[in-house]
C-alpha cells in the first residue's frame, strides 16, 4: 500500500469510527432519519422537533462548519446519512458533483417547491431564500432604491463595502450578472465594482456592515437575514447599532429582481433510512415547516402562501429574480475565474 493510499485508508477508517460513535449500532433501524448538516442547530432543531412530534420519526444529526460533502464521499455504501442540509446553491450542486446525491422523485416536493428554487433531475431542492441586497447608510445615503448594476458606477467610489469575491455568496451573484448580461459585460461590471471598494474584501456579511456604521463606507452588500441576525443579537448588543444606521435596499426590484440564493437538502446516494429521508424532505417543503422557517431564521419561505416574518415584512417587499439555481450553478466557475482574473480581492488601485 502507497503513503497516499495508506492516509486515505487512515481517514475513511477514522470517519466511520466516528459515525458509529455518534449514530450508533441503530443508525439502519426503522423510525430514524439522519441527517448531515452545515446549518446550526438553533436553527434547525424546532424544525425537527415538529418532524418527530408529527411523525414519530428520530432525528438523529452531525453538525459541522465543512467538509461534511467529502466526509459522506468517503463514507461511501457505509455512510449513515440519509440526507445532507445546506446553504448556497453551491454547495447542492457540489454535492452532486461529488456523487453524494440521489434524485428524488416526488409530487409533494415538485408541488410544494417552485422549479427555479430545485433541480430539473431532483438531486436538490431549495427550502428557504435569502436575498442578496444592499446594506445603506440611513445617514449618508438618500436614495432608496438601487440596482446591482450602478455599483459599478463612479460615483459610488470609494464607497462599497463587501466579503471576497470568492465566497460563495458573491460568486452566485456575479454568476447571475453573467447569465443576465453575458461574460464580457460581467467583468467590466465587476471592474467597477471593485474601483468603488473603500478597502480590500474581507470578513464576513456582517462585518461589511459594521463598515458602514463606522464610516468605513456608504453601502455595504450582504445577504437579508443578516438583518434580523443584528437587530436580535443579545449576545454583541453593538451588532443592533450597526443594524439600525443602515437601509436595506433591494437591488433591481423594480426591473428584472433581486438576486436569491438558497438553504436546501439533498437525499444522501447510500441512505439507509431512505423513505424517511424523503418524509424528512417533504415536511420541510410543508406549509408548518415553512412557517417555522420563516418566524425562527427570518428567512424567506420558498413555498407561495407561507407569511413572512413580522420582523422581515418591515424590512419592505420586493421583486425575486425568476433566474433558474441551475443556470447560476452552471456559471458559478467562470464568476470564479472572472473574480480572479480582475483581481478583485486585491481591492481597489491594485
Amino acid at each position: 500500500m502507497d503513503s497516499l493510499t495508506a492516509r486515505r485508508a487512515g481517514r475513511y477508517a477514522a470517519l466511520t469510527l466516528l459515525t458509529s460513535v455518534t449514530f450508533g449500532s441503530v443508525a439502519q433501524a426503522a423510525g430514524e432519519v439522519n441527517i448531515y448538516s452545515y446549518r446550526q442547530p438553533y436553527l434547525i432543531a424546532p424544525l425537527l422537533k415538529d418532524f418527530t412530534a408529527k411523525t414519530g420519526i428520530k432525528a438523529n444529526v452531525i453538525y459541522a462548519k465543512k467538509g461534511l460533502i467529502e466526509r459522506i464521499a468517503v463514507e461511501g455504501r457505509n455512510s449513515p446519512a440519509d440526507v445532507l442540509l445546506t446553504v448556497d446553491i453551491g454547495r447542492l450542486t457540489g454535492a452532486v458533483s461529488k456523487g453524494i446525491s440521489q434524485p428524488v422523485n416526488s409530487a409533494t416536493l415538485n408541488n410544494n417547491i417552485p422549479a427555479a428554487y430545485r433541480d430539473p433531475s431532483g438531486h436538490w431542492f431549495g427550502l428557504t431564500a435569502r436575498a442578496r441586497v444592499v446594506y445603506a447608510s440611513k445617514a449618508r445615503v438618500a436614495q432608496n432604491a438601487i440596482t446591482y448594476e450602478e455599483l459599478a458606477d463612479p460615483k459610488w467610489k470609494g464607497k462599497i463595502c463587501i466579503r471576497s469575491g470568492q465566497h460563495a455568496y458573491n460568486v452566485a451573484l456575479i454568476a447571475s450578472m453573467i447569465a443576465h448580461h453575458g461574460e464580457q459585460k460581467a467583468q467590466h461590471w465587476l471592474e467597477g465594482l471593485k474601483a468603488n471598494l473603500a478597502q480590500k474584501p474581507a470578513g464576513s456579511d456582517r462585518a461589511q456592515v459594521k463598515g458602514v456604521f463606522s464610516g468605513v463606507c456608504d453601502i455595504a452588500i450582504g445577504n437579508s437575514y443578516y438583518m434580523a441576525k443584528m437587530q436580535t443579537n443579545d449576545k454583541n448588543p453593538e451588532q443592533k447599532q450597526w443594524a439600525n444606521a443602515v437601509k436595506l435596499l433591494f437591488p433591481n426590484s423594480e426591473g428584472r429582481g433581486v438576486h436569491i440564493n438558497i438553504s436546501g437538502i439533498v437525499l444522501a446516494k447510500y441512505a439507509p433510512n431512505k423513505a424517511n429521508g424523503i418524509a424528512l424532505m417533504e415536511y420541510l417543503s410543508s406549509a408548518a415547516a415553512q412557517k417555522i422557517y420563516a418566524q425562527v431564521n427570518h428567512e424567506y419561505p420558498v413555498r407561495k402562501g407561507v407569511a413572512w416574518s413580522a420582523r422581515v415584512k418591515s424590512w419592505g417587499t420586493f421583486k425575486p429574480d425568476p433566474l433558474a439555481l441551475e443556470m447560476i450553478a452552471r456559471l458559478r466557475k467562470k464568476a470564479s475565474e472572472l473574480v480572479d482574473k480582475v483581481r478583485f480581492n486585491d481591492g481597489p488601485g491594485s
